[in-house]
């Protein structure tokens, strides 16, 4: 293998890297892979079978064995294994040379990074991958940003390595600096939403309707084969179908419920507060995730607190229709708040984005994929500065079509003390977006009357101040 030049090298031989690396190896480029863990490097020795594919344990070899200007690329875990990574191979470098970031980094660390980089001569791209070990193997969506010319320079193993929907492959140019991993971080973030309102979907399902699990599978199942069709609705139906070895029940039926996060939601929250931008799904995805973490005080609370008797008693086939169409309508506000923050995103960080292009490569590989995200991309290819899908004649219509069932579901649920949140945030978001007028104008004379902080008035312009009478 000494005689070999690799067109572009991968450090971090873990089920990601290692399976990208094979990715790129079937489209014929040679990938160089590097891993302290000798085991890693021989794995992918293993799988690589005749493609230009190599792994080695040995820095030195991994940077001399690179053509030039080099390429590296790293799949590690966000934070500071990625600083760590550079730290260790920027000695060995030259200007010229480009560090791809393929892991989730928050985007303020990819413009730090950015920066620094370049005043050393060394481009930099963050390219946020989605689509897990199956993804990366066989096709993710990705999502490039940095510098046009530092892309150029990787394109065709990008547009070869990933998924492709009608032979057009879900991977672009984003924009320059912390872009890709910006519409990835907003991309985790619908992610969150969708799951959750699932989950809720379940809950509904199971505990409202009293479905089982062979009942929720053909459900979801049934689902997917229509306009909700998406990868997370039809891995949802393949998991009620699934046997645990140990017990022999249904495995969904022995995992506990707790659910941990690795802090994408999280930040797609903060920094849509930061710009100001309603994301209700989206944050009660993630306050759920917290409050799954509350087991203990959950049970103990169980033992004190009253509810209603979660069991729904009227037509099952009405409400699975009523739930079916709420979800649509919750999944359409997940992907409208979304598109929001990154359209304020991008006037605010310079980013350019074209949300068309967003759409168009989420539509294959991505955890969020779905038929949806087609009527997405023509909404805002029609329109590039639509400030929000509710306003797009098709997805209004849509939406309306369907309120009077989230209406219904979100009372059945408060009915029968069956938590639903995400649901019940989602029409909130709608009803608010929708009215023209709401009641901030109290929350103006509140702030004013106890911190004389202000207020502006509907009849004439400025700033004004009142000294409030207590009597």
């Amino acid at each position: 293998m000494e005689n070999k030049q690799y067109d572009l090298g991968m450090v971090g031989l873990g089920v990601m890297g290692r399976n990208l690396v094979l990715n790129m190896g079937d489209a014929d480029f040679a990938v160089i892979g590097y891993d302290k863990d000798s085991e890693k490097a021989d794995a992918l020795n293993k799988e690589a079978g005749k493609q230009k594919v190599y792994g080695t344990k040995k820095k030195e070899e991994f940077i001399q064995l690179l053509k030039k200007p080099r390429t590296v690329m790293m799949l590690v875990p966000a934070g500071k294994p990625v600083d760590s990574v550079i730290d260790d191979i920027l000695p060995h470098l030259e200007k010229g040379d480009l560090i791809i970031d393929g892991g989730n980094s928050h985007f303020t660390d990819t413009n730090r990074r950015a920066s620094q980089l370049a005043e050393k001569g060394i481009q930099f791209i963050g390219v946020g991958i989605s689509g897990g070990e199956k993804g990366a193997r066989f096709g993710p969506s990705m999502m490039p940003g940095g510098t046009r010319e530092a892309y150029q320079r990787v394109e065709k193993i990008f547009e070869a390595a990933a998924a492709k929907v009608d032979g057009d492959p879900c991977v672009t140019y984003l924009g320059p600096g912390s872009a890709g991993h910006y519409v990835k971080m907003v991309h985790n973030g619908i992610e969150y939403g969708l799951i959750q309102l699932l989950a809720e979907t379940y809950d509904l399902l199971k505990r409202g309707v009293g479905l089982s699990n062979d009942e929720l599978h053909k459900v979801f199942s049934d689902w997917n084969a229509g306009e909700l069709k998406s990868y997370l609705v039809e891995i949802t139906a393949h998991i009620f179908k699934q046997p645990d070895e140990k017990s022999g029940k249904r495995l969904i039926d022995v995992i506990l419920d707790e659910a941990k996060q690795k802090g994408t939601g999280k930040w797609t929250s903060q920094d849509a507060m930061e710009l100001q931008v309603p994301q209700p799904t989206i944050d009660m995805a993630v306050a759920m995730r917290d409050m799954s973490g509350y087991k203990k005080e959950r049970e103990a609370a169980q033992k004190i607190l009253s509810g209603p008797d979660p069991r729904f008693g009227g037509n099952k086939d009405q409400v699975i229709q009523q739930i079916r169409n709420a979800f649509f309508f919750a999944m359409v506000m997940a992907y409208a708040q979304g598109m929001a923050l990154l359209r304020r995103a991008s006037a605010q960080y310079n980013y350019s984005l074209k949300l068309n292009d967003v759409a168009r490569i989420w539509r294959g590989g991505c955890i969020i994929r779905a038929e949806l995200l087609e009527d997405i991309r023509a909404a805002f290819k029609k329109n590039p500065d639509l400030d929000n899908l509710l306003v797009n004649t098709k997805f209004a219509d849509e939406v309306q079509r369907r309120q009077d069932d989230i209406r219904a579901i979100v009372r059945t649920a408060a009915e029968l003390g069956i938590p639903a949140p995400a649901y019940m945030a989602s029409l909130g978001y709608y009803d608010s977006y929708r009215s023209g007028w709401l009641p901030a104008n109290l929350i103006q004379a509140q702030r004013d009357f106890f911190g004389s902080h202000t207020y502006e008035r509907i009849d004439e312009e400025g700033v004004f101040h009142t000294h409030w009478n207590e009597d």
